[in-house]
């Protein structure tokens, strides 16, 4: 395969669920032409952002949700309304599979069937194809991107993270946005990159209580990043509020106790899946 251009992570939102100066985390898988969208933020945001990234939805044809939460799955309805209209005009070429466990699949239907235009319904089994994956289900989707989903054993909501090996052998892994299960040190362990959620600065504690609503600071995720000998580290699902100073002062954290490279993207960042 020709490595010349580069897989790519391009961050359309960076925020936790309350969130009012940044988006909703989700991003896109990029390797060439072909696309995986990971979550869809919680509204129709997703498709504002998607226009300022470039991306045009007749390129997407695989998603992936990690779980039912409003600000990860709510986006996916509309990027599956406006796909389905496109269907219905006859611009859209191919299928579109939105892949994620037996809740999630479950509550997209559910959403689609009790709110959306018969048209737009009607196209569910019929071009977008809804595709439980099971803890530990091994797939290849968007043709070159080789995952394998894991439970992350969440405490408040069913959630599915993923390892991925990217087409040059890398492996990536996503935690979801939730704090590491030691029982998926295995999945973790050694990766290139490592994404995680860090909700806020330990430093900021007691303002944001991360630990009441189960969550990491950047100090967290730099030591667990560490502890898991990790090649690259990637924070995302933060708060707003300090967001001028948070690249440099959530990758300062982190790297307090990481010493290989930290990155705190911005909302539409990209960032080159690089050795």
């Amino acid at each position: 395969m020709d490595y010349s251009t580069r897989a790519e992570l391009i961050m359309l939102g960076t925020g936790n669920a309350a969130v009012t100066r940044s988006y909703n985390t989700c991003f896109i898988l990029k390797e060439g032409e072909h696309l995986l969208l990971v979550d869809g933020g919680g509204g129709n945001g997703i498709l504002l952002q998607l226009e300022k990234a470039g991306i045009a939805l007749s390129d997407i044809h695989d998603i992936f949700v990690t779980h039912a939460h409003t600000d990860h799955i709510l986006g996916v309805i509309w990027v599956l309304r406006m796909i389905a209209q496109q269907m219905n005009k006859g611009s859209y070429e191919g299928e579109l599979h939105i892949y994620g466990h037996d809740k999630v699949i479950q509550v997209i239907d559910w959403i689609c069937r009790m709110t959306l235009p018969s048209k737009i319904v009607a196209r569910i089994g019929k071009g977008i194809c809804l595709q439980e994956v099971r803890n530990n289900d091994r797939l290849t989707l968007a043709e070159v991107f080789d995952m394998q989903f894991f439970d992350i054993l969440s405490t408040k909501e069913k959630q599915f993270g993923f390892h991925l090996w990217l087409p040059d052998g890398q492996r990536l892994v996503c935690l979801g946005d939730e704090p590491f299960n030691e029982q998926n040190r295995h999945y973790v362990e050694k990766a290139d990159w490592l994404l995680c959620e860090a909700f806020c600065l330990y430093t900021d504690r007691e303002r944001f209580k991360p630990y009441e609503k189960h969550h990491s600071t950047a100090l967290d995720t730099g030591k667990l990043a560490a502890e898991l000998n990790v090649g690259r580290l990637l924070l995302y699902h933060t708060e707003d509020k300090t967001l001028p100073l948070r690249k440099q002062t959530y990758t300062a954290e982190a790297a307090s106790a990481f010493s290989r490279p930290v990155f705190v993207p911005d909302d539409l960042e990209t960032i080159p899946l690089f050795h």
